[in-house]
């Protein structure tokens, strides 16, 4: 494990951030389990002549700290979130689950307001900062995988140490095939049916620069052009609650008809979906694509890069796949087409190119396995 960590380590400083002399570097971490992580991260960034800062984070109480937020308050984040952006060049947050519904009592209202004041800070975090994501694996994330947590932490540290640089050799044909593409459509026999058009909007390869596990790439549907209806076979997390087989309706592009699988949860997800005019519309469509991950566990992080799935996401899109459509929502939903979540298909200006989870292209099957 040692050398895993010391690996992901040189693997963050150096490749996903590339941190150079004298560059300010914010770490932020949620655990003292994280420890190790976090002190050869110091390591490798001081060898290179990086500067580095902490930040320690208990997630429960800042959950606390959330729910009880003042008007007050979220002017001095507002305040609190441009300091760090002004301040420092790149970010590494280690997040630590303690448990899922810690944020189940934020009120949505307390949410939008957070996420419009903070708009403009997280704005600048995303798109003009060098970052990276990652989850520390914990025994809440071993219970929802079905593992002891000695094997999940060596089963997390396989994903996360994944040969980055020949999943970005790999994945360059499917990026030169999506943007040439206009017409999508995705069919599944859970009752998924759906086209969009990408035409015009580029795609971006996530090979381990900002989320770490990654293995995904992304675009955006154009924003009026998405129409029909799709079915999510992976459980949806957001703000403390978990929604099981959403199904979202399209028309022109906006959501006309959202439903779970608890009918009395579809009232508070529809309070998600009216928080704001782009919480409606889609920001981005993916695949998934990292070999190692096969199943959900209901972290986002992990599910969102299964490979024979892709994920097509209500709410904000992202600058460098912007097709306009701006929200404090931004949620990745899930959907496995793999033989044994039931199959599908994937048609690029009809043309078929994954069946089953598989890309039946030549030149897009490297990745496949």
């Amino acid at each position: 494990m040692e050398e895993k960590i010391k690996n992901l380590s040189r693997t963050i400083v150096n490749y996903s951030l590339a941190l150079k002399e004298n560059e300010k570097v914010l770490i932020m971490y949620q655990s003292t389990e994280a420890r190790d992580l976090v002190m050869e991260l110091i390591k490798e960034a001081n060898r290179v002549g990086a500067i580095c800062f902490t930040n320690f984070i208990d997630p429960i109480v800042s959950n606390y700290l959330t729910e009880t937020t003042t008007e007050k308050r979220i002017s001095l984040i507002r305040k609190y979130q441009e300091f760090e952006v002004d301040n420092f060049d790149a970010f590494i947050q280690i997040c630590y689950r303690v448990n899922d519904f810690e944020g189940k009592n934020i009120k949505s209202s307390t949410t939008k307001a957070i996420g419009d004041a903070c708009k403009k800070a997280r704005d600048i975090r995303i798109n003009h900062r060098k970052w990276v994501l990652l989850n520390y694996p914990s025994i809440i994330d071993a219970y929802k995988a079905k593992m002891t947590i000695h094997e999940f932490k060596e089963f997390a540290f396989n994903v996360m140490n994944v040969d980055y640089q020949e999943m970005s050799r790999k994945i360059k044909p499917l990026k030169e095939l999506m943007e040439k593409t206009d017409k999508v459509r995705i069919t599944s026999p859970n009752g998924t049916d759906i086209t969009f058009s990408i035409k015009g909007i580029p795609a971006i390869p996530c090979v381990g620069n900002m989320n770490i596990p990654d293995g995904e790439i992304y675009t955006a549907p154009v924003k009026n052009s998405v129409n029909g209806k799709i079915v999510y076979n992976t459980p949806s997390p957001y703000q403390g609650k978990i929604y099981e087989d959403v199904s979202l309706t399209f028309e022109n592009g906006k959501i006309v008809k959202a439903e779970c699988s608890e009918s009395k949860d579809n009232e508070r997800l529809n309070e998600i979906f009216n928080i704001d005019d782009g919480a409606r519309y889609v920001g981005e469509f993916s695949f998934g694509l990292n070999p190692k991950i096969l199943y959900p566990m209901g972290d986002i992080l992990y599910d969102e890069k299964i490979l024979g799935s892709i994920h097509f996401t209500p709410g904000s899109a992202y600058q460098d796949a912007y097709n306009g459509n701006d929200s404090s929502v931004h949620w990745d939903m899930v959907l496995i087409q793999r033989k044994d979540y039931g199959g599908g298909e994937i048609y690029f200006d009809d043309v078929l190119i994954r069946k089953d989870g598989e890309f039946v292209l030549e030149e897009l099957k490297e990745l496949n396995s």
